[in-house]
């Protein structure tokens, strides 16, 4: 292992790394982004890093919040993208940590090219992001051979905060048989209406992940139809992700976090489907 770290690259003064810390769990976290961590003068973190991870910034490393949550007082992202231009015109390694993965709904472009338009020099370190191993920790593959060739990572909202007009709701409701949605929990119900409208049934299956992979990671399993009520009198919080297709009934088979807990899986949880297509 201490090999390893030798080889990693530096993170010099003068410079930005922006990294991702995953979507929660401190194990999920990569090696080189735990390098950046040992290493920081400064942190710049989001609201959905795990203190824990935190934690382990070298000693005496500073750490700033910049969180961002939708409907909660938040730093400004010209603010934040400044912030890291002037740490680094300092002299300082500043650490630019986010939850997930920079480049995934995580604002980690427009600041990378703040960085790019100051002369800054930075790396991009890559991080799990929660359409992908949130749902891992729920059960739910996003791809899997008898369901899916093609999936579809979509916006809940944009940057003023709505429904987002530039999506063509109907295109990928044809083009993708599964659909990975980040932050929309705020506008759950018209983006169900529009998925319906859009040709996807009211049967379909649906899943909602609230904080994936950490100890209060819950999960409401639903369908199109439903999603709206459910959602609302399960009472679920975000951050959360919604999850529609047929990957949702995997999740029978897959929950593993369910069955370390006792719960029973299907070895085929596809089969009832299958037959009742086939009669």
């Amino acid at each position: 292992m201490d090999d390893l770290l030798r080889d990693l690259p530096a993170l010099d003064p003068g410079s930005v790394w922006l990294a991702g810390a995953g979507p929660g769990d401190p194990g999920l976290l990569s090696v080189l982004a735990l390098h950046g961590l040992n290493q920081a003068d400064v942190i710049i973190y989001d609201a959905l890093v795990d203190k824990r991870i935190l934690g382990l910034a070298r000693p005496g490393a500073r750490l700033e919040y910049a969180g961002k949550r939708g409907g909660k007082p938040s730093a400004r992202q010209r603010d934040i993208s400044l912030r890291l231009i002037e740490l680094a015109r300092e002299g300082r390694r500043v650490l630019r940590l986010k939850g997930g993965d920079p480049f995934v709904f995580g604002r980690g472009g427009e600041e990378a090219l703040a960085l790019v338009a100051a002369g800054i020099p930075f790396r991009i370190v890559p991080g799990i992001s929660a359409g992908i191993g949130g749902l891992a920790y729920a059960g739910i593959p996003v791809t899997h051979r008898d369901v899916n060739s093609a999936v579809a990572f979509i916006t809940g909202h944009d940057s003023s905060g709505v429904v987002p007009d530039s999506v063509d709701w109907e295109s990928l409701s044809r083009g993708a048989p599964v659909l990975v949605i980040y932050m929309a929990l705020k506008h759950i119900e018209p983006i169900a209406a529009r998925l319906l409208a859009a040709g996807r049934g009211e049967d379909e299956p649906v899943a909602v992940v609230s904080k994936a992979t950490t100890a209060e990671q819950a999960v409401v399993e639903t369908t199109l139809g439903r999603l709206a009520g459910d959602v609302a009198a399960s009472g679920i919080e975000p951050p959360a992700m919604v999850v529609v297709g047929d990957a949702v009934r995997l999740r029978a088979g897959l929950d593993w976090l369910g069955a370390l807990a006792g719960r029973r899986l299907i070895a085929d949880p596809l089969g009832q489907k299958r037959r009742s297509e086939s009669a």
